[in-house]
């Protein structure tokens, strides 16, 4: 996607200075930085630190992590240590794990001497491949758009609510939730977002921003203004990512999107989740009872960072000194309450066999 007429991905390889480069997430939307990611500690910190966040992107990092493990040292020993090193930053996202499993299980057969090579193309695979998913996500995306859009007089915009960034930041190019909005722009279908806030890191912020340098129509609101637009009847749709979600259809993605699943069943809203494969975890079945989530650092609850009205940015503390804070950073939508799953193979519907219709050979090689 473009920023201010450039081209950017999240992440891309300088092979002038033989390094990862990234937008480091933690100051936008106010401050756009790139930074290297040089050492494996830069790895580690920057997904735990959410320089880089969203599933997707996390999964594209860790398969560059690798790559520099294997340009450093390439046993086996270090390669165990690369994986389990990197497989800690984050318990939730399952990209993570794919990536390293997948780097893994591609370098083990190769003598040493090859391994660093393969698996820097496997990396640069990884992150393309990423950029395909999502576009095509996109694309089919954009056909239930279309169909709202048919049954709205002439001019009346396609209003969809999203939840969190699930934007071409947390991917490595176009995103997921975010897919269908930008091909419907670009179709010229009148299009208005609702985003939300998504405390405490407010994520929604990245929505707004790369919206705006869309040039999408959107609201950035609270987190708890979605039931009261819904039930007014200003939600067409709500388009949601996912972090995790299992073979029966249970989606995993940042706190709070649970709420407005059920919002959007109580008020007959279609809830939508856009579903790269590599995030489906075929291992797992409920959602609820196995999924992993993880709870991070208080600090993120009691305090907020933003930009004065003197243009500076810091950090201030919104809750009471001595309060203490609780931050799950995921939930679990039950399969119930999610209209369909948008893949890159197209659309189903969130269960086991939605899932493993669209995507037999993956649910063949599970079993």
């Amino acid at each position: 996607m473009k920023i201010d007429g450039t081209h950017y991905r999240s992440l891309w390889w300088n092979s002038e200075n033989h390094v990862l480069e990234i937008i480091d997430q933690r100051w936008l939307p106010h401050e756009f930085r790139v930074i290297p990611v040089a050492t494996m500690q830069d790895f580690a910190d920057a997904i735990y630190q959410m320089r880089v966040r969203g599933a997707p992107l996390i999964g594209a990092t860790a398969a560059y992590g690798m790559a520099l493990a294997m340009a450093e040292d390439a046993s086996d020993a270090n390669m165990d240590a690369a994986w389990t090193f990197l497989e800690k930053t984050r318990p939730t996202a399952i990209n993570l794990r794919w990536a390293l499993d997948r780097c893994r299980a591609a370098l083990r057969p190769l003598p040493e001497a090859d391994r660093a090579a393969a698996a820097l193309t496997l990396a640069h695979e990884i992150a393309d491949e990423d950029v395909e998913i999502n576009r095509r996500i996109g694309e089919n995306g954009l056909a239930l758009i279309r169909e709202i859009a048919a049954r709205k007089p002439a001019g009346e915009p396609v209003r969809l609510l999203t939840h969190c960034n699930a934007g071409w930041l947390a991917t490595v190019d176009w995103g997921t939730a975010t897919s269908p909005m930008y091909h419907a722009q670009d179709a010229g279908i009148p299009l208005h977002v609702w985003v939300d806030e998504t405390r405490p890191r407010n994520q929604g912020a990245l929505t707004a921003w790369e919206l705006g340098k869309h040039g999408v129509p959107h609201t950035y609101i609270t987190d708890n203004a979605g039931g009261h637009l819904m039930q007014h009847g200003m939600v067409d749709m709500v388009i949601t990512g996912t972090d995790r979600t299992t073979r029966r259809g249970d989606v995993c993605n940042k706190i709070g999107t649970y709420l407005k699943a059920l919002a959007a069943h109580d008020n007959g809203v279609p809830f939508y989740v856009a579903l790269p494969s590599p995030t489906i975890d075929w291992t797992v079945s409920d959602g609820v009872a196995e999924i992993p989530i993880e709870e991070r650092d208080a600090q993120e609850v009691t305090h907020v960072q933003g930009l004065t009205d003197g243009g500076v940015l810091g950090t201030v503390q919104v809750a009471p000194t001595g309060t203490e804070g609780g931050n799950p950073a995921f939930d679990v939508t039950p399969n119930r309450l999610v209209t369909g799953l948008i893949t890159e193979r197209g659309v189903c519907d969130a269960s086991e066999a939605g899932l493993s219709d669209l995507f037999p050979d993956f649910a063949k090689a599970a079993e």
